[in-house]
């Protein structure tokens, strides 16, 4: 699935079966569900999780916790929007 494939699975209600948890955590932020997202990928620690998980904490303004993810992810914040965070971090999964 593309990037472009995966953005048009938006317009629907549910989300495409199939998807790992980490894009189905991507796809409920993408359709405006934070929470959502939150639930799922708070599940579990891997460093993908942790890194969607740090990308949500900094969406809701909370830095510190954002950082502390993306240090768990062994990354540092990036300095890009967060659509683009949000583009590039899908794009990552979908390649996976």
């Amino acid at each position: 699935m593309t990037l472009e494939d995966f953005k048009a699975t938006l317009a629907q209600d549910t989300p495409p079966k199939g998807l790992s948890k980490e894009l189905q955590a991507l796809w409920y932020d993408g359709k405006g569900n934070w929470h959502q997202s939150h639930e799922i990928i708070q599940e579990v620690n891997t460093p993908t999780h942790c890194l969607i998980h740090a990308y949500l904490h900094r969406k809701e303004g909370d830095n510190w916790n954002a950082n502390y993810w993306y240090n768990k992810a062994g990354r540092k914040m990036p300095k890009e929007s967060l659509a683009a965070e949000w583009e590039n971090i899908s794009r990552e999964m979908l390649d996976k």
